[in-house]
């Protein structure tokens, strides 16, 4: 009996941990300023864009701003930017942050075998950053990452064991130091090396492009660590659910959007919908992107937008949106549903124009940091702070064209009977 009890109690326990995680908030709040931190591979600003466009498109009325503040070749003590103490009193403390994510490793383990002298400067510097952050803002939440990966899959191991095996224990140093320090962590090692892997099998040509270098991922690559923090921070699968029921003339499900006007001319079904979010926008005519989303879970884990629609009378419909043409599918294929968020759509494309304007005003901060705010330090020319000030105006202009672009719009759906051949 008491076998059964314990067993019981077990089950219970995982049911009660599956729904607590289901319904576990989304990481951000509105005010939130989120510093992204790190080296080169933070400084490529990919996987820090790819995280921005989500949170926009997926949550466009949540106030959120970015910073991006990696910096080529840092390690824990700082590199060519300054040491960490000049890197966080110029590129972190003036943005008051309430959220800071923390990438660093692919420098520090010094590209050779594992040396424990050498992870004990990482550990001593990594918590020296945590803490003076902690103390100039104590409310702060961190986001500690585990270093994405050296690329020891597609190309052989430079040494016994490879580099990233010594990446990996600086990971599991750093989730360990999360938990200490109460911080949520996010594994860029993991998923990216599993990625890979798949990959190689499937390609191995196309595969070697996911990381080109070995060290620095190629756009697809950051993809798949973007999907790793946003996971961290609960983000939801779900664009919307859609399911519309033809014979009814009527939405039988509405998710995270408004249906309405359903209705049925001569077979053609049409409707309008509201969302209240956009696709992320992925380019699947890119091999390498196709590549990458075949061999990953990116798509069912960040980028759910199904359709449904039951009771169709005819064998084929092609579906247009705003006047569209999205694509023509069997009566079976739409009962059983279709991921919009994999096809080209309005919806989609409206994604793009949000990713565009996130990729400028990041670049409007980049000229504005790197080209002129951080060369001039010490300069008195009597132009730099209006300069400076100027270009602070443009960024949040671009901001708001950015968030205006993400806001939802009421679309035209249209299902066309299609005759047979």
């Amino acid at each position: 009996m008491k076998i059964v009890q314990r067993f019981a109690l077990v089950i219970l326990t995982l049911i009660m941990s599956v729904a607590a995680k289901a319904q576990a908030p989304f990481y951000l709040n509105t005010g939130d300023r989120v510093v992204f931190y790190g080296d080169s591979i933070t400084d490529q600003r990919l996987y820090t864009v790819d995280v921005e466009t989500y949170v926009l498109t997926r949550f466009p009325k949540l106030d959120v701003t970015f910073v991006h503040s990696g910096w080529g070749g840092d390690r824990v003590s700082g590199g060519g930017g300054g040491t960490a103490d000049v890197r966080l009193e110029r590129d972190v403390f003036p943005y008051h942050p309430t959220v800071m994510t923390i990438m660093l490793g692919m420098n520090d383990g010094s590209y050779r075998a594992f040396d424990e002298g050498i992870l004990s400067k990482y550990t001593q510097g990594y918590q020296h950053i945590v803490e003076s952050v902690q103390k100039a803002y104590p409310q702060i939440h961190f986001t500690l990452i585990q270093p994405s990966p050296y690329d020891d899959v597609t190309r052989p191991p430079k040494f016994e064991g490879g580099y990233n095996a010594v990446l990996i224990r600086y990971g599991e140093w750093v989730k360990d130091y999360a938990q200490k320090v109460g911080a949520t962590v996010a594994d860029l090692n993991t998923p990216v090396v599993a990625v890979l892997e798949k990959a190689k099998e499937a390609d191995p040509a196309l595969a070697e492009k996911i990381l080109p270098d070995r060290v620095h991922p190629g756009p697809d690559g950051h993809l798949i660590m973007a999907e790793a923090i946003l996971k961290a921070w609960n983000a939801p699968a779900t664009v919307t659910e859609v399911e519309i029921n033809a014979k009814k003339k009527r939405a039988a499900k509405a998710v995270n959007t408004e249906v309405e006007g359903v209705s049925n001319h001569s077979g053609t079904l049409t409707w309008k919908q509201t969302d209240n979010a956009l696709p992320m926008p992925i380019n699947l005519n890119n091999p390498t992107t196709a590549l990458v989303m075949r061999c990953s879970d990116f798509m069912q884990a960040l980028d759910q937008e199904p359709l449904r629609v039951t009771h169709l009378k005819a064998e084929r419909y092609t579906l247009k949106i705003d006047d569209d043409e999205i694509g023509t599918f069997t009566a079976d294929q739409l009962k059983q549903g279709i991921n919009l968020a994999e096809l080209s759509t309005p919806m989609t494309k409206q994604a793009m124009s949000v990713a565009t304007l996130t990729v400028k005003h990041t670049d409007v901060h980049n000229t504005r940091w790197r080209m002129i705010q951080v060369p001039l330090t010490g300069f008195s020319a009597p132009h730099l702070q209006a300069v400076l000030d100027d270009l602070n105006a443009l960024d949040g202009e671009l901001i708001e064209e950015q968030r205006a672009a993400a806001l939802p719009k009421t679309r035209t759906y249209e299902l066309i009977p299609q005759q047979r051949n």
